[in-house]
């Protein structure tokens, strides 16, 4: 099976390689003209398939190691690396992405299988799709060669003898979240190759009007829903796997996913700046550009260890290839920028302060400013040893004092922008929209203060309060505009407020999608506020002893030991008691594993979740003085409200991908609402059309 995957890889270069030159030739002739001995679009038309035929190859390539993983075929030096037979079948899946080259070629799957589904709608614009698709082959061609020549999955274990078993999966990998995070992270990251793809494709061809946009704007989206998801499921598995009661770290590998949705979320907003202005072209065309470096410098941190990071999981040589293929995509984009750029011209100018363009300008400067503090912040370690000779790392705290108040800066604009509009704002438009809105503000700025939150007496309460008053001020203008669009259907087809509402959410799924999108936004954010409240306490515990944390009180019933296969564990058993009443019906139990492969340990945390406040404990391990295990409590206000908003942030992405009826369609001709407080709002991932 080894022969089979290697071979399968070199046919899958071979292809790509193919579809990259005879793809570029083709568009050559077609954009000279001129008569030629073979046909240009027949050449095309080759490159293409070729492409087809690179998926499948890459496919039999991951095949061939799926395969090896499940019958434990220690011959390839991989398998020995990342898995063993007693790992769990599920944790077998996570053992193909948990190493260097079973990630990359992950990534080169995924690309091809992004490619495959292009190369199959090739007619709703065939020249716009070659261009795409020989750019797209450009990079399979970079991810094949390191999986053939730098970092090949399928090579033999040295010697040539394989061992009995492997030396099985880290720990921090055996987690549940483990097995789907990291296929939706890289979903998000290879995704944003195809916009980049059709952008660099367009300029080459100085590719008329918005059309580009039009096609790529279900592929931005799909791919930023990926990304999101998979950013929100590695803050997840942190919560409950590295027992230090937080969710997010400022962790390099942790920021390299970040920037990426940052500029993708930019991006996201200011096309519809170009959609409906004819504004940004040159912004939007960087922006893309710089998702997809970003993409790439983000596959470099994870997998080439270029910094340190406790997502470091792979490590290897591979980061000079990364760099030269960065070096290479900053070329080509700044040489095709540079040749093309009168065709990026602005049709239209911002022409007031207090418009939708303005706020649309904003936003995105707001969003890139928080990706540069990441970026340096990130780079700073690399940067500081190349210049002084020391790594010297950035601390949380760096982090936190600029991009708590930028993300409470960018929670105001998600409510301000949909207020505004085209072009400019009326005195009288600004009064409207913004009284109800403001009304919730203050009420809930004094409600907070009123149940004992005291802003001038700590930096941390302050920026919660705001994000409180904000959170109520954006749902209540999201709100108003559901309502007010579906009394406008109740009046006009008779129907129910519930049945009104889904008819006008169908009619214009973009939009109110992205209404539901600017929701969640504000639920994840009141999830975040939460964060200044949390509090801790610790202590050896022995059967019997007590520990009280806000409401609560922890009993220890007793500790245990255990082991099977996988690994030896030990835990405590607590029951939970609120006002001498008994909370839960099971004990908790927070546990510490030893693996016996590699005898590497694991925290597992007990969590106890309400909308309230997650009470979450650990087993930190023995005191080394009486023996007794240490128990770590932390009361974390809000928490489940970050997940509860992703919910909705998915769920509003699904909305604005799918079509909006067709006025046929409609059973009864509705008239659009007339303006309102969020009336052609533009949403996170495209409301406002």
């Amino acid at each position: 099976m080894a022969a089979f995957g290697s071979f399968a890889l070199l046919i899958g270069l071979a292809l790509a390689a193919y579809n990259l030159f005879a793809g570029g030739i083709a568009l050559r002739l077609l954009a000279v003209g001129g008569l030629a001995r073979v046909s240009p679009e027949r050449l095309a038309e080759t490159a293409r398939r070729a492409g087809i035929a690179g998926f499948a190859a890459v496919t039999a390539a991951a095949f061939a190691l799926s395969w090896s993983v499940f019958h434990n075929d220690f011959s390839i030096e991989y398998i020995v690396e990342h898995s063993n037979i007693a790992l769990p079948a599920p944790y077998k899946f996570a053992a193909l992405w948990s190493g260097q080259e079973g990630s990359l070629l992950l990534w080169a799957w995924l690309l091809a299988a992004y490619g495959f589904v292009l190369r199959l709608t090739h007619k709703s614009d065939v020249k716009l799709h070659a261009y795409a698709g020989t750019i797209l082959a450009g990079v399979q061609v970079f991810f094949l060669l390191l999986l053939n020549f730098a970092a090949p999955p399928f090579s033999l274990v040295r010697g040539g003898v394989a061992p009995a078993d492997g030396n099985g999966l880290n720990p921090l990998l055996q987690y549940p979240e483990m097995v789907i995070h990291p296929p939706m992270l890289y979903l998000g990251y290879v995704g944003f190759t195809v916009p980049f793809a059709f952008a660099l494709g367009a300029l080459m061809m100085r590719y008329p009007g918005e059309k580009w946009i039009h096609i790529t704007r279900r592929w931005t989206m799909f791919t930023w829903m990926f990304l999101t998801i998979g950013i929100f499921l590695g803050m997840h598995w942190a919560y409950a796997v590295l027992g230090w009661g937080g969710y997010w770290g400022w962790d390099p590998v942790e920021n390299a996913s970040l920037m990426p949705w940052l500029t993708g979320t930019a991006f996201l907003h200011s096309v519809m700046m170009q959609e409906k202005r004819g504004m940004m072209k040159s912004w939007n065309v960087w922006l893309i550009f710089s998702t997809f470096m970003l993409s790439i410098l983000g596959t470099l941190l994870t997998r080439a260890g270029l910094v340190s990071s406790v997502h470091a999981f792979a490590q290897s040589s591979i980061g000079n290839w990364f760099v030269a293929f960065l070096v290479l995509i900053a070329v080509v984009c700044i040489f095709t920028f540079v040749l093309q750029k009168d065709h990026l011209k602005s049709e239209h100018r911002v022409e007031s302060l207090v418009s939708r363009e303005s706020s649309f300008l904003f936003n995105n400067l707001v969003l890139l400013a928080a990706c540069f503090t990441i970026l340096w912040g990130t780079l700073f370690p690399v940067l500081s040893e190349y210049v002084e000779g020391t790594k010297t790392t950035l601390s949380g705290a760096y982090y936190s004092h600029i991009a708590i108040p930028i993300g409470v800066f960018l929670l105001l604009l998600t409510g301000v922008g949909p207020l505004l509009a085209w072009r400019a704002s009326s005195f009288k438009s600004l009064r409207r929209n913004f009284i109800l809105p403001g009304v919730a503000f203050g009420v809930t700025a004094i409600a907070c203060i009123a149940v004992g939150l005291k802003p001038w007496a700590d930096e941390g309460v302050f920026y919660s309060l705001m994000t409180f008053s904000l959170a109520a001020a954006v749902a209540t203008a999201v709100a108003s505009e559901f309502l007010r669009g579906a009394a406008v259907v109740r009046r006009q087809t008779g129907k129910d407020y519930l049945s009104s509402t889904i008819l006008l959410v169908r009619r214009s799924t973009r939009r109110y999608g992205g209404y539901l999108v600017h929701f969640g936004v504000v639920i994840i954010f009141i999830g975040f506020a939460g964060y200044a409240f949390n509090r801790s306490a610790e202590k050896p515990m022995g059967p019997g002893d007590k520990m009280e944390i806000g409401p609560y009180t922890l009993v220890n019933l007793g500790n245990t030991q255990e082991s099977n296969a996988n690994y030896d564990s030990e835990f405590s058993l607590l029951d939970v008691y609120q006002n001498g009443k008994k909370v839960l019906a099971q004990s908790m139990a927070p546990e510490k594993r030893v693996y016996a492969v590699n005898g590497q340990p694991q925290t597992m945390v007990a969590n106890h979740s309400t909308m309230q406040w997650d009470l979450y404990v650990v087993y930190e391990g023995r005191d080394s003085t009486t023996g007794l295990p240490i128990i770590k409590a932390f009361l974390n206000p809000l928490v489940m409200w970050i997940w509860v908003g992703l919910v909705v942030v998915v769920l509003g992405t699904l909305v604005a991908l799918v079509p909006s009826l067709s006025p046929s369609r409609a059973a009864v001709a509705v008239p659009v609402p007339q303006p309102g407080p969020m009336q052609a709002a533009v949403g996170v991932t495209g409301g406002g059309d």
